[in-house]
């Protein structure tokens, strides 16, 4: 009997270590760097890090956007209260007379005078200015 309970206990110690192998490689491959969680893990915290950097990056540009845009705004409320304040006085001003005085139905048209000397021509005015100096 205690020959069957020792081969009984080898049997079973095999089997342990036998158990114990097949544990140890799958463990080796799930952390393994390239193919495994392991490698999973470690692009994911290098993504990480790179996603951290252009989200500063993205902040810091945003801020400058930002107050880029308010000084725009500032800007352009000043100008509207420019304007507004320019638009106002005109209104202050009183309103200039017309240019065209609006014919009369009852008068007659006036004759143009006629000229009775030809006006000089540009070449022969030039030559008078000229001599003069």
């Amino acid at each position: 009997m205690t020959l069957i309970a020792d081969i009984l206990m080898i049997a079973g110690a095999l089997g342990a270590a036998f158990y114990c192998l097949v544990l140890s490689r799958r463990l080796r491959r799930f952390s393994d760097l390239e193919k495994g969680v392991g490698g999973a893990v470690a692009v994911l915290s290098m993504q990480v890090d790179d996603m951290t950097k252009t989200l500063q990056k993205a902040q810091a540009s945003a801020s400058q956007s930002a107050q880029r845009l308010t000084e725009l705004t500032e800007r352009a409320e000043d100008a509207a209260r420019r304007l507004e304040l320019m638009l106002a006085s005109l209104h202050d001003l009183p309103e200039a007379p017309t240019a065209r005085a609006e014919p009369m139905a009852d008068a007659e048209p006036k004759p143009e005078p006629v000229r009775e000397e030809p006006a000089p021509s540009i070449f022969s005015t030039r030559r008078i200015r000229e001599t003069a100096a």
